[in-house]
């Protein structure tokens, strides 16, 4: 089981009231599934996804990441683990403007200290079209090419479990279709399992289990 969830409750302070953002969340994922979150704006999808992820902390409940419980570690344990075992792909890309595509890709496994990043980062350039864009910058691309740099640099970092916030949502539907194929083209190649927050439900009907958020709780 790379992810299981047990009654996860997300509470935030509103005034002189409490805020449930999530409440009795509940589910798991093996290692190689995807797993698509939908719900509408406001659910709690993103928030489930950064608790997931380790970037914030529940008011209650489990969290276990590759059998590791996120909920039982402090913050400097949540990042050393993000880096060993999480992928990221975002709406809005999240390049350094500064490094050349190729050096984008690098930089997880460099920091890292992983054998070969460049010849890793090439492979994975190449695995999504971009070998002759490698040493572009950022503003030299497309919206559609930054983010298959994106998913390259995602699954070049060996991660063994890959979150993506809205990964289409700032494409136009030609691209958005182009990087979904990728997604799961490129995660089939891998043990990699695959989590995706989306409203697009041709997206989320591609993934292996989905789960559907109302109010901060899992509806059928």
């Amino acid at each position: 089981m790379i992810l299981e969830v047990n009654k996860l409750r997300k509470e935030v302070s509103s005034g002189d009231s409490e805020l449930t953002i999530l409440d009795d969340v509940s589910f798991s994922l093996e290692e190689g599934q995807s797993l698509a979150i939908t719900g509408p704006s406001g659910s709690g999808k993103s928030t489930l996804l950064g608790l997931l992820a380790g970037l914030d902390t529940a008011t209650s409940g489990e969290i276990y990441l590759d059998k590791v419980g996120l909920h039982k570690l402090d913050e400097e344990d949540r990042a050393i683990l993000r880096k060993e075992k999480v992928g990221f792909v975002f709406q809005s890309f999240e390049l350094l403007p500064s490094l050349t595509a190729l050096e984008n890709v690098m930089l997880p496994s460099e920091l890292k200290s992983e054998d070969n990043p460049q010849e890793n980062a090439e492979y994975f350039l190449k695995r999504v079209g971009l070998s002759e864009r490698e040493h572009h910058y950022p503003n030299q691309l497309s919206g559609g090419e930054q983010q298959r740099v994106a998913i390259a640099r995602a699954f070049a970092c060996s991660a063994k479990i890959l979150f993506a916030d809205e990964p289409t949502g700032n494409l136009d539907p030609k691209n958005g279709q182009v990087v979904s194929d990728l997604l799961f083209e490129v995660n089939s190649e891998t043990d990699n399992a695959l989590v995706i927050v989306t409203h697009d439900l041709e997206l989320a009907n591609r993934c292996d289990k989905r789960i559907d958020l109302k109010l901060g709780r899992i509806v059928e």
